[in-house]
């Protein structure tokens, strides 16, 4: 067993004993291993030094309308393979799943993200392909529509990731993205298709804020040819 699947395989072990499970606010066919006070997830920061931001154990805006809109129109993915892109908890892509899509993989950077989303479907009776990797260095997989939820927080990430969905497109991929309006989005190359007003992570009121899912559409940026 690798150092990679040895950790993917404690981290299952740490969630299943310490986050219960737990109805998705105003997505209540959808249920989450949810982080809470008594979850101790500072233990799991403890035992690995490369532990990072846990955001695979709390809801995000993005991902939450995304979930929604796929699950109130299941037109969007049904008989066709979903790239939930960034999965973290793996709801967009149990999301996609309950609606009809033929395929859904679910990529992450985390192990912890892969561990959760592998629990999570179980628990939601379907099943996903859950993927330990950084897909927005290289050329993309095989899909007809790639879900991005939350993925525009920082600006080199939103750099990264922006550029590998014009990759996407031009190999006629579609794309949807789920995001609270954050300050990276690609506003420009964006049509929007639905608003839900949702919690979000890091938002201290507790309250919800309107959170758009979009087509991101258009060609890419012409590079300048220097003299």
């Amino acid at each position: 067993m690798s150092e990679w699947d040895s950790k993917i395989d404690a981290a299952r072990n740490f969630i299943s004993a310490n986050l219960p499970v737990l109805p998705v606010p105003s997505i209540p066919e959808i249920r989450l291993h949810k982080a809470g006070p008594q979850s101790g997830l500072w233990r799991l920061a403890e035992q690995d030094q490369e532990f990072g931001s846990p955001y695979w154990a709390h809801y995000w805006g993005g991902g939450l309308v995304l979930a929604r809109y796929l699950l109130d129109r299941p037109d969007a993915v049904v008989g066709r393979r979903v790239l939930d892109l960034g999965a973290g908890s793996g709801i967009v892509g149990i999301a996609a799943a309950k609606a009809g899509a033929t395929e859904v993989v679910a990529v992450d950077v985390d192990p912890y993200a892969v561990a959760a989303m592998a629990l999570n479907a179980a628990v939601n009776d379907v099943t996903i392909l859950p993927v330990l990797a950084d897909l927005t260095k290289g050329e993309p997989p095989a899909a007809d529509i790639v879900c991005v939820g939350d993925l525009f927080y920082e600006a080199a990430l939103a750099e990264h990731v922006t550029a590998f969905l014009y990759r996407c497109l031009q190999q006629g991929i579609e794309i949807l993205i789920g995001d609270p309006w954050r300050a990276h989005l690609p506003r420009s190359r964006l049509r929007l298709l639905a608003e839900y007003a949702v919690p979000d992570f890091g938002d201290a009121s507790g309250g919800s804020r309107p959170s758009g899912v979009f087509a991101f559409e258009g060609d890419p940026p012409q590079q300048s040819r220097g003299g």
